[in-house]
């Protein structure tokens, strides 16, 4: 739920509480105002679940979900959603829930490719105005289980924030 009170928002609007998302925006010296979407992501996951979609695919739409979602209630500003959906040979995967999930998580991307598939799109007024699709193919060099360790030892409860457990 926003907390903006006045007039109807206009300028450009992040539809995420993702702080990562809003620094790589401020960054490239673009303002934004984050507003979280209103949607359950797994339930759109799993509505669509059945449906054959690929990973791609579905960050789409969770991308789509949200640009739309936020841009229905504030229609005069371009609302930019965004996704990412990490997955191995077709599965996707999702944030550890612990520091025991992170350790399998890492173990099981060891010595493997992966792929981190980002959606983006743009919306005004409930409608989408713009859409792209960037695939990342990254592989995890070969991992021992005592790196892995001491890995999550330095980097701490940090890599439960990441779909791979890990960060760059």
């Amino acid at each position: 739920a926003d907390t903006l009170t006045g007039p109807p928002m206009t300028g450009i609007i992040l539809a995420s509480a993702s702080p990562f998302r809003n620094a790589l925006l401020e960054n490239a010296g673009v303002p934004v105002t984050a507003i979280a979407a209103d949607i359950d992501e797994r339930a759109v996951e799993a509505a669509v679940d059945r449906s054959g979609v690929t990973p791609g695919e579905l960050a789409q739409i969770l991308a789509e979900a949200k640009a739309v979602e936020v841009s229905t209630r504030h229609p005069d500003a371009w609302v930019i959603g965004s996704d990412q959906v990490l997955s191995l040979d077709g599965e996707v995967l999702h944030k550890a829930a612990d520091m025991e999930e992170a350790r399998r998580r890492l173990l099981k991307l060891s010595g493997r490719t992966h792929l981190l598939e980002t959606g983006v799109v743009l919306a005004r007024g409930g409608a989408v105005a713009w859409r792209h699709l960037s695939t990342a193919a990254m592989t995890v060099r070969a991992l021992t289980p005592e790196f892995v360790g001491r890995y999550l030892s330095l980097a701490g409860a940090g890599v439960l924030a990441s779909v791979g457990a890990y960060q760059i």
